[in-house]
């Protein structure tokens, strides 16, 4: 596969073009001094954005995404897919287990039909052509179980106390905590790594010491969960999920 970055003639401007394959991509280089890394989106146009993080240069920008364009071919296959197509999931899709690409594999035993990823089995029905809600439903219990556990865990690592934990299922946050100390938790934790399920977890646990997003409570982070920068950028790498 041919990737490539190319300026177009006479273009006043000089706008950068991803050359992805036998597709071209428009690539947008956008500065944020309150950003702390480079970060790479692709648009629903399918422009490929990169955020210049204070310091950061241009050059270094373009050199970003040339690094990351097997990430940009896939968003842009799934990018032209039907709506519905990409919100389906069927045998042989890839789907997102503890921070692991995991295909979808159906197989038959005793006449059951199961559905097969990672390490869970969940029993469909034959005639069943969308796993999503299937598979979700299984998810959603296994956040149920593990999730409460983690968190009890964590909290008495660091000597920290909460209300309760709830999991829940939401489309635009990965956790919350209330001022009475009560921990809200997605679901959707069980598809990222270990590490970024901890680190959201923490992220709640910290809010019991700053009920705020000050310097003290990215600092009170930063104690508890050195490596929380790391997991940030997984989470917007990754925002897909909680679509």
């Amino acid at each position: 596969m041919d990737f490539s970055l190319f300026f177009p003639r006479h273009a006043r401007n000089q706008e950068q073009v991803l050359s992805i394959g036998d597709q071209t991509v428009p690539l947008q280089l956008v500065r944020n001094p309150r950003a702390r890394r480079y970060i790479l989106r692709l648009l629903p146009g399918g422009t490929a954005r990169v955020t210049i993080p204070r310091g950061g240069s241009a050059e270094e920008a373009t050199r970003f995404a040339l690094r990351h364009t097997d990430w940009l071919q896939k968003q842009l296959l799934r990018l032209s897919q039907p709506r519905a197509e990409r919100n389906s999931w069927k045998h042989g899709d890839l789907i997102d287990y503890r921070g692991n690409s995991v295909a979808l594999d159906i197989t038959v035993t005793d006449a059951i039909s199961h559905v097969r990823f990672g390490d869970q089995s969940i029993p469909v029905p034959e005639t069943q052509t969308d796993l999503r809600p299937f598979i979700e439903r299984h998810l959603r219990k296994l956040a149920s179980r593990e999730l409460p556990a983690r968190a009890l865990e964590l909290a008495t690592q660091h000597g920290l106390v909460f209300s309760k934990v709830t999991v829940r299922n939401q489309r635009t946050r990965w956790g919350s905590c209330s001022v009475k100390g009560a921990i809200s938790l997605n679901w959707r934790l069980v598809q990222t790594p270990e590490s970024v399920r901890d680190y959201i977890i923490l992220h709640e646990l910290a809010h019991l010491r700053q009920m705020n997003h000050s310097t003290r409570f990215w600092r009170e982070v930063a104690r508890i969960c050195p490596d929380y920068e790391a997991a940030e950028h997984w989470l917007k790498r990754n925002s897909r999920i909680l679509r």
